[in-house]
C-alpha cells in the first residue's frame, strides 16, 4: 500500500474506534491520537516530499500509485502529490489537530459530533491525495455530507436553515461538476479518469476540442467555485460559518473552502486550457466582484462570525482572481493565500468561539473593553487580525503581495485595472480589522457580568498558540513553502501558456 493512503486509513480506523470508545475521556484520546498521527505524517510528508523532488525535479507527480478500481468506466484509485498537495495537506492536518483541541469541552453528543467531524477530515485528505477524477469527486462529497449534521445538530443560532441552504447550494454545485468531469472523461475519449493522462494524452487520452471546453470549463469552475464562494453564489457561506460550532466552522472556512480553489485549478484550469484562456476574464470579473464586495460587506456586519465569514468570502475570492491570472507568480500566491486564510480563518473562528462560550454574544457592540476581560483572547484576536490585513511578518502578507505581483505581469488594460480594484480590498481589510481590534483594545465594558468571566483554559491556549505560531512560521520563512508550491504550479502554466499561443487569438475586445 502507498503511504500516502494511510491520510485516509487513519481516520477511517479513527471512526470504529470512536463507535466504541464508553467515556468522554476515550473520545478525546482517540481524537488526539488520530490527529497527532495526521500531524506528524504530513510532516513526514513534507521533508520526504522535497527529498524525493530533489532527486527528481520533472516529474509531475511523486509517490503515485495505482489500483484499478471500476474498470467499465475505467476508475483508478490513483494517488500522488506535488508540491500544491503536500501544503495543502499539512494545512488540513494542523487544523484538523487544532481543531481536536478546540473541540476539547463541547457537548452534548461529543462522540457523534467527532465521528462526523472524522469523516469530513478523511474526505479532505482524500481529496488532496488522489489524480482520478472520480476519485476526487466522491472524497468531494464525503466531505460535504456531514457538514448538515455538524450545523444543523451541533449549530447555534438559524442552525437548520443554515444547514439546509449550505447543502442544497454544495448540491448544486456537485451536479454542474459531474457534468463538468464526465464532458472531461468522454472529451479526452473516454479511456482515462487520470489528470495527468488527461492533461498530457497518454494513456488512451487525446486533446478536448475547444467547443467542448467552452462547455465544460464554465460548468466544472462553477461547480468548484461554489464550495469557493465565487460571486454569485457565495451567499451559503456567511450563514454556514455563523451558524457551525468552533472546530466545524475551523475546518470549513480552514480547509473545506480551499477544495473549491485547488479543484478549479488542478481540473477546469489545467484539463481545459483553451477554453481557460478564451473565458478566464469572465470569472475574473466575478471573482473581483467577491474580492471587494466581501470586503465591504464585513465592514457593515455586527457578529463576530458575520465579519469573519464575509472576509473569507474576499480572501477566497482573491485565490480564485490570482488562479484566473493564470501567471505563475499569481498561482504560487493563491496556493499561498489558501494556506495562509486556511490558517488565520482558524484562528478566527477558534477565538470567536472561545469568546461566545464565555460571554454568549458576538455582537462586537457588548464585546467592548475585551482586553481588560481576556487578555490572552483579546491579544490572539488582535495578532488575527493583523495578519488578516497583511502585515508584514504574518501570513497574509506574503501570500497577498505574491497574487498583486504575479497579477501585474499581465500588462493588458484589462487585467491591470482589475488587479488595481482588487488590491483596494486591501485598505478596506484594514478597515473592519481596524474597527474591531479598536472596541477589544480601547472600548470600556458595558456589560457587568462580563467582569466576572476567565480567560482561555489550557486545551484553548494550546490550539490557539499553535496556529499563531504556523501563522508566524508562513509569514517569517514562507520561501521553502512558496518554492515547493511552485513546482507543483509549473506544469500547469506551461500547459496553460501552451494552449494560449496554439489559439493565437485574443478576439476578445476587453484584453
Amino acid at each position: 500500500m502507498n503511504f500516502l493512503s494511510i491520510f485516509v486509513l487513519i481516520p477511517l480506523l479513527m471512526l470504529p474506534a470512536l463507535w466504541i470508545a464508553r467515556s468522554l475521556n476515550q473520545v478525546r484520546g482517540v481524537m488526539v491520537a488520530g490527529s497527532t498521527a495526521l500531524l506528524a505524517l504530513s510532516v513526514y510528508l513534507v521533508f520526504a516530499f522535497l527529498d524525493a523532488r530533489a532527486l527528481d525535479p520533472h516529474s509531475e507527480m511523486l509517490f503515485v500509485s495505482s489500483v484499478e478500481w471500476f474498470p467499465p468506466l475505467h476508475i483508478n484509485y490513483t494517488v500522488g502529490v506535488d508540491g500544491i498537495s503536500v501544503a495543502m495537506l499539512l494545512l488540513s492536518a494542523i487544523i484538523t489537530f487544532t481543531g481536536t483541541f478546540a473541540s476539547w469541552q463541547l457537548k452534548p453528543m461529543t462522540k457523534e459530533y467527532f465521528l462526523w467531524f472524522t469523516l469530513l477530515s478523511m474526505g479532505v485528505f482524500g481529496f488532496f491525495i488522489t489524480t482520478d477524477m472520480f476519485a476526487m469527486f466522491m472524497f468531494y462529497e464525503i466531505a460535504l455530507i456531514p457538514m448538515y449534521l455538524l450545523i444543523g445538530v451541533w449549530g447555534s443560532g438559524r442552525k437548520e436553515y443554515a444547514a439546509m441552504k449550505l447543502t442544497l447550494m454544495l448540491m448544486g454545485g456537485s451536479a454542474f461538476l459531474m457534468c463538468g468531469i464526465f464532458g472531461i472523461f468522454y472529451g479526452a475519449g473516454g479511456q482515462t479518469m487520470n489528470i495527468i493522462d488527461i492533461a498530457n494524452h497518454t494513456n488512451g487520452a487525446h486533446a478536448i476540442a475547444t467547443n467542448w471546453q467552452l462547455i465544460w470549463f464554465p460548468m466544472t469552475f462553477v461547480g468548484f467555485g461554489i464550495l469557493g464562494a465565487l460571486f454569485p453564489f457565495h451567499t451559503w457561506s456567511p450563514d454556514g460559518h455563523a451558524s457551525a460550532p468552533t472546530a466545524v466552522s475551523m475546518l470549513h472556512a480552514g480547509v473545506l473552502m480551499k477544495l473549491g480553489g485547488y479543484g478549479c485549478f488542478r481540473i477546469a484550469m489545467y484539463l481545459l486550457p483553451e477554453a481557460a484562456n478564451e473565458l478566464s476574464w469572465i470569472f475574473l470579473v466575478l471573482t473581483g466582484i467577491s474580492v471587494v464586495y466581501g470586503a465591504f460587506s464585513a465592514c457593515v456586519q455586527t457578529d463576530l462570525k458575520y465579519i469573519n465569514a464575509y472576509s473569507s468570502v474576499s480572501h477566497c475570492g482573491l485565490v480564485l482572481f490570482a488562479i484566473c491570472m493564470a501567471t505563475e507568480t499569481a498561482s504560487t500566491g493563491a496556493i499561498l493565500q489558501m494556506l495562509s486564510h486556511g490558517l488565520m480563518t482558524a484562528l478566527f473562528f477558534a477565538l470567536i468561539g472561545f469568546i461566545y462560550g464565555r460571554t454568549h454574544t458576538r455582537d462586537i457592540r457588548e464585546l467592548a473593553g475585551l482586553m481588560k476581560i481576556m487578555p490572552f483572547l483579546a491579544v490572539c484576536y488582535v495578532i488575527a487580525g493583523l495578519a488578516n490585513l497583511g502585515l508584514p511578518g504574518l501570513s497574509g502578507f506574503v501570500a497577498e503581495m505574491t497574487i498583486f505581483v504575479g497579477s501585474f505581469e499581465n500588462t493588458g488594460t484589462f487585467y491591470t485595472a482589475m488587479t488595481i480594484i482588487a488590491c483596494t480590498s486591501i485598505v478596506i481589510t484594514a478597515v473592519y480589522i481596524l474597527r474591531l481590534v479598536g472596541k477589544i483594545l480601547y472600548g470600556v465594558p458595558t456589560n457587568e457580568h462580563h467582569l466576572k468571566l476567565t480567560d482561555a483554559t489550557w486545551d484553548e491556549r494550546f490550539s490557539v498558540i499553535c496556529l499563531i505560531l504556523a501563522v508566524a512560521a508562513l509569514g517569517l520563512a514562507p520561501f521553502w513553502v512558496s518554492d515547493m508550491i511552485r513546482t507543483g504550479v509549473h506544469p500547469v502554466i506551461e500547459h496553460l501558456q501552451q494552449a494560449g499561443s496554439l489559439l493565437n487569438s485574443h478576439s476578445n475586445p476587453f484584453l
